[in-house]
């Protein structure tokens, strides 16, 4: 009874039972078959699949787990070919095929050239990383600042096609997108970089405002030009073949209309205004209508604004969409800021955990005395923070122009959240304070009297503390020219005969650094004669310097270090250059060296790195050890596990690898690193501006680095360099520099002297030996 119940409840899964036992079965009888035979189904299929397989074949397959094993393979080169050196480009971006996103053309004309084209270039060109503007007058003067290509063929077909020609030719491979415009429109560069941004590359794509051709159907559309138009690389790479037909067989006045048509007969690809999502869109500007009191939603959402009849409506129109987009971000900002705020009481630090200004990173907290950044005094007339080092200095250039624009930003604040009850003016700054923090920005505390009146008219004094942040904005990249560190680098070392003995130490220490490891640097010694040294009779104060020279020729063969003979009675720096720089072609790197310094490999790449040809030179600041009869000699570091150091004492001064201990030497300028180009276009601008005796007596005073600062459009850098560590000694302050040149020669001397807690020990033992 109980088993016929039984069965009755297990008869509906009798199947699904019967079916999982016979799988279990079937598995295990297929698996106990492969163990058997000891092949692989998939081996043999790949086998039968391929034909007749390699007997080799069987035993590769079975080895795939060690294949995918990474293995050392160790480099070796055949000695017997001959070696063939990888050439990289000099770029990764090319390397990985990277291309940049947009670039945009401009058709402009002769009569616009010089008004609409540049409305166009002062509003959008720092928007874009390619603006070219294209113009069928032959021999057309670019404006300052604009990449203008002259066609010579004014005719409308004829300038768009070899426009086209021009893109694909030159830059088809380096950009995704191209957009062609009239000079006469009006573009929002931020929201047509974001509308490239949004497509995608991989199709052909014309997109603009599409328009109709006369008597043809709704299919047959090309974009309007005075819109502008966005066209894919592809389908620009597409066209180029049909170019030349398409302007030959094509008979059109308007060259958005010729495009299209070339299109549409060539390709079949017809205008569009909508693609995935993302509509262009475009507003066509009535006469005399005024872009200040337009509000509609087609202008406010606009890429495009046409026509545009004059460069001041141009202006007019970029200054009310910059105000759109910025009432947009201070909004975002808004809106980010609170959101800011709810979510921080959820956080574990809570509403204290919140910095000011809400979303921008805390203040920099540093963790010992050292790292302590320290804040600026100044007034509205002076600051008390001085690059020279003086304790006082007035408030010039840029620092005032920052200081004032800081206290406009903190009164215009107090009135905005004040208003209408209370309304400020300033009386007095009493106390600026101001530091830079590098995670935030620069930072203000600013104590103000203010004058408060109320609505009803009553006024009263008050003093205020207001704290001011101007955050760090976007960072980016600065085009630089590009530089190498295969350079040869042509060191200049001027000699006079009092440096003749000193001369030897630096021609070994040239020899171990520069010579030996094979660095691709020559030299060229100047020796300088005064009026009554080295004549007939009189002994040469350089000969033991050209027998050093000649000795380190003779143990390198292939050098050539090379001396020329001058004869001054008043040596200048300026004059000494000058016959060097005649005697080597003008692509020849300078460096322009003391017999003091010791130039190594690092030091010589940092000289082709930071001395760019046409647009910077280098000036680098040498460490100047102390005076070693007034700084005591330091132990060298003792064996390891012997303990630390004893400090310095303070006021001592860096070590830098120094015994003595010693400073850079910011008062010297006699080390740098220029082109003989930059250095004869300099040169020759300050013949042209100082002529006669005028020049004469200039060139008794200045330096090199003065040249440049005061007679070059360059870039002057100026950096320490931990490289160039110099020997103590007195530099020979000549009576004929200029004032300030003797001021710094001076200074510099008496600064190199010894650190301060160096300089009063010397003074309390003098005073302690008066006494005895």
């Amino acid at each position: 009874m109980r088993l016929s119940s039984l069965l009755a409840l297990l008869r509906p899964a009798l199947p699904l039972i019967l079916g999982l036992s016979l799988g279990c079965s079937l598995s295990l009888l297929r698996v106990s078959w492969i163990q058997g035979e000891g092949e692989d189904p998939c081996v043999a299929a790949v086998g039968e699949r391929g034909g007749p397989q390699n007997p080799d074949s069987r035993a590769r397959l079975d080895q795939t787990d060690e294949d995918f094993k990474p293995r050392i393979v160790p480099y070796y080169r055949d000695p017997n070919k001959p070696y063939k050196k990888v050439l990289r480009t000099r770029y990764i971006q090319t390397e990985l095929g990277s291309r940049e996103r947009l670039l945009v053309a401009v058709l402009t004309s002769r009569a616009t050239l010089s008004t609409l084209a540049v409305a166009v270039n002062r509003t959008v060109a720092h928007h874009f990383p390619r603006l070219l503007y294209f113009t069928g007058q032959r021999g057309a003067r670019a404006p300052a600042g604009m990449q203008v290509v002259s066609h010579g063929d004014e005719r409308p077909a004829w300038l768009m096609s070899e426009t086209l020609r021009h893109l694909h030719t030159h830059f088809g491979a380096d950009y995704d997108w191209f957009f062609i415009m009239q000079d006469d429109t009006y573009v929002q560069a931020p929201r047509l970089a974001a509308l490239a941004g949004h497509l995608s590359i991989n199709q052909d794509l014309y997109l603009g405002r599409a328009e109709e051709f006369i008597g043809a159907g709704e299919q047959a559309r090309y974009c309007h030009g005075g819109f502008g138009y966005l066209l894919s690389r592809s389908l620009l790479l597409r066209l180029r073949p049909h170019l030349d037909g398409c302007r030959g067989d094509i008979l059109s006045a308007r060259p958005d209309e010729w495009l299209g048509r070339c299109l549409i007969d060539s390709l079949g690809v017809g205008c569009v205004s909508q693609h995935q999502g993302q509509q262009y869109r475009s507003f066509e500007l009535a006469k005399n209508r005024d872009p200040e009191k337009e509000g509609s939603s087609a202008f406010l959402s606009a890429f495009a604004v046409h026509p545009v009849s004059e460069g001041t409506l141009m202006y007019r129109l970029h200054k009310r969409f910059s105000a759109l987009e910025l009432e947009r971000a201070y909004s975002e900002i808004e809106q980010l800021q609170a959101q800011i705020r709810n979510l921080t009481v959820l956080t574990p630090e809570g509403e204290a955990g919140l910095s000011w200004p809400v979303g921008l990173p805390a203040p920099f907290t540093p963790h010992s005395r050292f790292e302590v950044l320290g804040w600026d005094y100044f007034t509205e007339q002076h600051t008390f923070s001085c690059a020279d080092g003086a304790p006082k200095c007035p408030l010039q250039g840029a620092s005032r122009a920052d200081v004032g624009d800081a206290l406009e930003t903190a009164l215009e604040q107090l009135n905005r959240r004040y208003q209408p009850r209370l309304r400020f003016q300033k009386q007095q700054l009493l106390n600026g304070y101001r530091r830079f923090d590098p995670a935030r920005g620069m930072e203000y505390t600013l104590d103000l009297l203010l004058e408060c009146v109320t609505q009803r008219g009553h006024r009263r004094a008050l003093a205020r503390r207001v704290s001011l942040l101007r955050p760090l904005s976007r960072v980016e990249i600065l085009p630089m020219p590009y530089v190498t560190e295969a350079t040869r680098v042509q060191l200049v070392l001027p000699l006079l005969v009092a440096e003749a003995a000193a001369a030897l130490a630096f021609l070994e220490a040239f020899a171990a650094n520069v010579l030996e490891p094979r660095e691709h640097a020559l030299l060229t010694l100047l020796l300088v004669y005064g009026p009554r040294e080295g004549g007939r009779g009189a002994p040469d104060p350089f000969l033991g310097v050209k027998a050093a020279v000649a000795e380190l020729e003779r143990r390198y063969p292939g050098t050539r270090l090379a001396w020329f003979a001058v004869r001054a009675e008043a040596p200048s720096q300026v004059r000494l250059m000058d016959v060097v720089s005649k005697k080597h072609p003008v692509d020849t790197l300078f460096f322009l060296t003391t017999v003091w310094t010791r130039p190594g490999p690092e030091v010589l790449n940092r000289c082709r790195m930071n001395a760019i040809s046409g647009w910077q030179a280098f000036f680098p600041v040498h460490f100047q050890e102390f005076n070693p009869a007034l700084s005591p000699q330091r132990s060298p570091p003792g064996p390891p596990g012997a303990g630390p150091d004893p400090p310095s004492p303070p006021g001592a001064g860096p070590s830098w690898g120094s015994p003595t201990g010693g400073r850079f030497d910011r008062q010297a300028s006699a080390e740098g690193c220029f082109y003989n180009a930059d250095y004869l276009a300099a040169r020759a601008r300050l013949a042209g501006e100082l002529a006669g005796q005028e020049e004469e007596e200039a060139l008794e005073g200045l330096e090199v680095m003065d040249v440049f600062l005061r007679f070059s459009g360059l870039h002057l850098f100026r950096a320490v360099e931990p490289g160039l560590v110099q020997k103590f000694s007195l530099r020979d302050c000549s009576p004929r520099l200029s004032e300030e040149l003797y001021h710094r020669c001076r200074l510099s001397n008496l600064e190199g002297l010894g650190g301060r807690a160096q300089l009063a020990m010397a003074l309390f033992e003098q005073e302690q030996a008066n006494s005895t």
